[in-house]
């Protein structure tokens, strides 16, 4: 009898395992000169009587679309179905794939079965799309906000087009697309296509790199806060900040405090953020030491990374706002990148909630280990995103 029982288990375990290699065998089209596109959705909305009649930005993007007689798409060559409001964090890692049962898509590729690109100058790009380069025509088409696959639809449902433009993807670079309001009173919407250039730079694996870029839409600080987010976790930045503002950086040991400062990085002034959603430029990347604090023994670091944006002539060492006033009208919001993003400060504080740039992860015989990496803030209409990209590292020895 057990020797039955174990060979039905044998059995049933083989049957599974073919029946799981069948379904999930994806055919890859091989594409000869690519570029790496990674889109993410930054229309977030409030719904209220003043835009019950708006759409909701539930997207499908079209790349080089076929248009039937009457404009309503048929096929096209790349499709990225399901394409939501984007999460506050973009991970070093695919993190979307197969780990979700919720069938919103936060980015694309994200849960898409795409062709990814490759490590490039040590750069994992598992997140980026690999599109053929060239000239593409691409449009974002609403679509109801259900589980259908767009094609399928009723034609009724296929018609609404949000953004329809054509742009240029040079071979072997590296594109981040955003889809943006650019005029919060007109709700004029558009893209923002930025060629990276991380992969070029001679960055330092000892060194902790962050950019930032203010994309709002034009008239968003001065509008009715009424009309605005009410996101939490942005602390202040939800009722916006002014066109240029100054970067102060901190840093700090104790998890949930600022009683801990690594003193040689405290209101460490780094540059000047200007809002911009037009001009397609890289901002300059900051860095800081990935062992700041004199007492990490070189393998792993708890220091965490604060942000302070200030007014131009405002300093954080004569602030005139209480750490727990969220409306500053514009010319104070403090950004905390600590733990996985979900800790806050002890106390009140008006900071926004992003996860610590450093990444920790169990690598060689140490578990964990510190790792550096490539970050990059953006605030929109009150909200504020992370993006991580890490280089390859070693896997762990058990």
């Amino acid at each position: 009898m057990p020797q039955l029982r174990l060979q039905n288990i044998l059995f049933c375990a083989a049957v599974l395992l073919l029946f799981a290699s069948g379904c999930s065998k994806v055919d890859y089209a091989k594409i000869d000169d690519p570029a790496y596109l990674r889109v993410f959705n930054n229309l977030n909305y409030v719904v209220g009587l003043e835009n019950k009649d708006e759409e909701v930005p539930f997207l499908t993007m079209l790349i080089d679309p076929e248009m039937d007689k009457d404009g309503m798409p048929v096929k096209a060559g790349i499709k990225g179905d399901f394409l939501d409001q984007r999460e506050p964090y973009a991970p070093p890692y695919p993190s979307h794939v197969g780990s979700s049962t919720s069938y919103k898509n936060p980015e694309y590729p994200g849960k898409e079965n795409v062709l990814v690109g490759p490590v490039l100058n040590g750069f994992d790009l598992s997140s980026w799309a690999q599109i053929p380069s060239g000239k593409h025509r691409i449009v974002f088409m609403f679509r109801p906000v259900n589980n259908v696959p767009f094609f399928n639809l009723e034609s009724r449902l296929k018609q609404k087009v949000l953004i329809d433009t054509t742009i240029m993807l040079d071979s072997k670079e590296v594109y981040t697309l955003h889809i943006l309001q650019k005029n919060f009173l007109t709700k004029k919407n558009g893209i923002y296509l930025r060629k990276e250039n991380f992969h070029k730079l001679s960055l330092s694996d000892s060194l902790v790199y962050v950019n930032f870029y203010n994309m709002s839409a034009k008239g968003f600080r001065e509008s009715n806060d009424d009309l605005k987010e009410a996101n939490r976790k942005s602390g202040s930045l939800r009722y916006g900040i002014k066109d240029n503002m100054n970067i102060f950086q901190s840093l700090f040991t104790s998890e949930k405090t600022m009683l801990s400062p690594v003193y040689s990085s405290t209101y460490k002034f780094m540059g000047q953020l200007t809002r911009n959603s037009e001009v397609l430029e890289v901002s300059k990347y900051y860095s800081f030491p990935l062992f700041a604090d004199p007492k990490s023994d070189g393998i792993y670091t708890n220091i965490w990374q604060r942000f302070d944006l200030m007014a131009v002539g405002m300093n954080p060492a004569n602030n005139p706002y209480e750490p727990y006033l969220m409306n500053t009208e514009g010319n104070w919001a403090p950004i905390n990148c600590m733990l996985d993003g979900k800790s806050t400060l002890l106390g009140n504080d008006n900071g926004a909630q992003l996860p610590n740039m450093i990444v920790n992860i169990h690598s060689g015989k140490y578990n964990p280990r510190s790792f550096a990496t490539v970050n990059t803030i953006e605030i929109v209409n009150g909200n504020v995103y992370l993006t991580t990209i890490q280089r390859k590292y070693a896997p762990p020895i058990y």
